[in-house]
């Protein structure tokens, strides 16, 4: 199983980025997909979940990120994707996707004017 996420980076308070988790080694059509992030010095947190495409790609995020975050997956290319919008300075973290017991090494974003 492999897990590859892309797309962090440095970005002012406003600003917007699509993070992506390239998957492989795994039926990631029939895999529940989620993302975390770690912001410095704290706990892993949950971010958001996706279910898997027979359980209609339902999905949820935490609180805090509701009507700016978005998650999304393509079936045919295995990829699971974060969208987010205005963002702020404690949206600052590593995000990483997860399924099951299965991690990626995380894609960093800053969020800093």
């Amino acid at each position: 199983v492999r897990l590859v996420e892309s797309g962090g980076g440095s970005v002012q308070p406003g600003g917007s980025l699509r993070l992506s988790c390239a998957t492989s080694g795994f039926d990631f059509r029939k895999s529940g997909m989620r993302w975390y992030r770690q912001p410095p010095g704290e706990e892993r947190q949950w971010v958001a979940s996706i279910t898997d495409a027979d359980d209609g790609e339902a999905t949820n995020v935490t609180p805090t990120v509701t009507g700016r975050f978005t998650i999304s997956r393509d079936n045919d290319k295995g990829v699971l994707y974060l969208d987010m919008i205005n963002l702020k300075p404690e949206d600052t973290a590593v995000y990483s996707c997860n399924t099951q017991t299965y991690w990626g090494k995380g894609t960093l974003v800053t969020v800093s004017s």
